[in-house]
This record gives structure tokens, C-alpha cells and sequence, in this order.
């Protein structure tokens, strides 16, 4: 890291600790990571430097571990302020937010539009919320736990005030 910068997290630094929060008793390869995300190995290694320097992740006696209370403070507290939600247009996708399994089942079905993650295999038709990665709807439909909690921080940056108290319950349970 260079020392005359001010460090600067980027949302796929974020994306990148909360896959590791919540993959638990495994460690990653830079490799593996790059792959299921379908990014560098530059960008695996400069996004694990910089989570690791805003003390999101450590690597203490040689693997990566997520540092969860710090991972939940940000997901809770600054998220919303440091990437807020880009909406976009209607379109076709993965539900995201109130529209997630992991959120719906504490709502009533209303038939109205609900936040999706744009994508071609998606089933649900809604306004867009522009994940924080654009890998994220793939890496989503392979780990039901990584999308639980990128779905539960959407429902905080977009949310109303109900949905992001059940958001915040969930996803204090999960990280």
C-alpha cells in the first residue's frame, strides 16, 4: 500500500469479506476466489489488502478470517453511505431485498414490483438495484448464504423503515 493515499474500500471489497464471513471452516486461495467471481488474481489480492487494512478481514496465522463485528458494523452503519443504491429500470432478475426468500417470508405478498438483481436466469420481474459487484447475481445463485446477506444489505439501502428492522435483525444473526 502506498503511504501518502488515502485507503478507499470498494464494494467488491466488501462483497469479497462477506463471502469469506460466511463460508465457514474453509480457507480461500486467491486463486479460487478469482475464479468464483470471475475477477483477477490482482483484484482478489487488492481488494483482500484493502478489507484487511480497514480491519474488515485478517490474515493472522496465514488464512483469511472475516473480522465480523467489524464486518456487521459496516454492513449496518456505513454501507448505505459509502455505496448507495443505484435503482434502475424495470427488468427481469434475481429478487433481491423484501423480494429475497430471506426477507419475504416475514412480508405478505403484495403482487407489486419488488428489487432484483438484473439477470438472464432470473425469474422475477421488478425495478433494479445495481448489486455491488456485477458478479454478485451469479456468485448469489451458487451460495444461498452469500446472497441471504448482500440481499439483507440491499433491503437496508433501499428498504423501508419495517423491512430494514427485520434486515438488521437477520442479518446481525448472520454475520
Amino acid at each position: 500500500m502506498i503511504k501518502d493515499k488515502q485507503l478507499a474500500l470498494k464494494p467488491f471489497d466488501f462483497v469479497l469479506a462477506v463471502k469469506i464471513a460466511v463460508t465457514k471452516d474453509q480457507d480461500f486461495l486467491i486463486a479460487q476466489l478469482a475464479d468464483e467471481f470471475a475477477v483477477s488474481l490482482s483484484t482478489v489480492h487488492a481488494a483482500l489488502g484493502r478489507s484487511e487494512a480497514a480491519r474488515l478481514l485478517t490474515r493472522s496465522a496465514g488464512s483469511i478470517r472475516a473480522l465480523r463485528p467489524a464486518l456487521q458494523e459496516f454492513a449496518i452503519h456505513g454501507l448505505k453511505y459509502a455505496f448507495p443504491a443505484a435503482v434502475g429500470r424495470a427488468t427481469r432478475g434475481m429478487p433481491t431485498a423484501i423480494g429475497a426468500p430471506v426477507l419475504a417470508a416475514h412480508f405478505e405478498a403484495t403482487g407489486a414490483p419488488v428489487p432484483v438483481w438484473s439477470h438472464p436466469e432470473g425469474t422475477t420481474y421488478g425495478f433494479e438495484v445495481i448489486p455491488l459487484h456485477p458478479s454478485v447475481p451469479k456468485v448469489a445463485l451458487k451460495d444461498q448464504a452469500l446472497y441471504d446477506v448482500l440481499a439483507l444489505v440491499d433491503a437496508l439501502r433501499v428498504g423501508a423503515a419495517r423491512e430494514r428492522e427485520i434486515a438488521l435483525n437477520e442479518l446481525k444473526a448472520r454475520l
